[in-house]
């Protein structure tokens, strides 16, 4: 499922489009990716209306347009925007296309897991504006994060890494990165933490998150060659740090690999 950065890659295929008109709309309503919303009103308000601006948050994307309009945009785990000349024909996974005078912007997902959203209003939309705080934002303090972790103090550190109510943007592979990074074993609870943990754990998600969005973001390139990241997703991989081979098991749902030696398992001392 692409993540943070991969989400804000995604976001900027659409940047050519910037400051033009809608001139048509082809989508495919009746499709379970516009569950909430109303397509009809979708055609008929952004028909005419002009792409003003977008941004990212987490794994959402919102699209801001003339006439009040606002699109909000979720990729699940198989969606993807590109852009196509203005003559394209839309295929049976196009589920969204915005035809401007030169290009065709196209929102696909073959497993129609994503999501279309949309409001029509002067000021942004509520499932907009309450997001929880960007990792990479002022608002993601280490108190925010001990807090939470008090009220979540049972749940793998894993878990809590993936929520995305605390940790928006995160999946699975830059969980994994930021527990190597932050020298923590993906088991304990966030009970078994102490207040330097816990900072490392906001520093890694930090760092993390910005590179990832540096690189990734901006053009898919890889992250730094002495990440977690590159070895994680091969068989036999090992830790970049020591060179032990990665340990693997499946944590909240989700296959989690970390170094037993970088990574070990023990309760605070203070």
């Amino acid at each position: 499922m692409p993540e943070l950065a991969e989400v804000e890659y995604f976001r900027k295929r659409w940047d050519s489009g910037l400051g033009q008109r809608v001139r048509e709309i082809a989508l495919h309503g009746e499709k379970r990716i516009f569950r909430g919303s109303d397509p009809a009103e979708i055609e008929r308000t952004l028909r005419g209306a002009t792409l003003r601006s977008s941004e990212t948050h987490g794994k959402q994307m919102l699209f801001r347009f003339s006439k009040n309009a606002w699109l909000g945009l979720h990729l699940g785990m198989t969606g993807k925007l590109r852009v196509e000349p203005a003559g394209f024909e839309p295929g049976r996974h196009d589920h969204l296309v915005l035809f401007q005078r030169k290009q065709a912007l196209v929102f696909a997902d073959a497993r129609m897991f994503g999501r279309v959203r949309f409001h029509h209003g002067k000021s942004a939309p509520a499932w907009w504006a309450k997001l929880p705080p960007a990792v990479t934002s002022p608002q993601f303090t280490t108190a925010r994060l001990r807090e939470i972790f008090l009220r979540r103090r049972t749940a793998p550190l894993k878990a809590l890494l993936l929520a995305q109510d605390v940790f928006p943007g995160v999946g699975n592979w830059m969980a994994d990165e930021i527990l190597w990074q932050a020298r923590l074993d993906p088991r304990i609870s966030a009970a078994q933490l102490d207040a330097k943990q816990t900072r490392e754990v906001w520093r890694a998600a930090r760092m993390v998150c910005r590179v990832a969005l540096k690189t990734i973001g901006v053009d898919w390139s890889d992250p730094p060659g002495d990440w977690l990241m590159l070895q994680r997703w091969k068989k036999g991989g090992r830790c970049p740090r020591d060179g032990k081979l990665l340990q693997r098991a499946t944590i909240a749902g989700r296959t989690t690999a970390w170094c037993p030696n970088c990574q070990p398992s023990h309760r605070k001392t203070g």
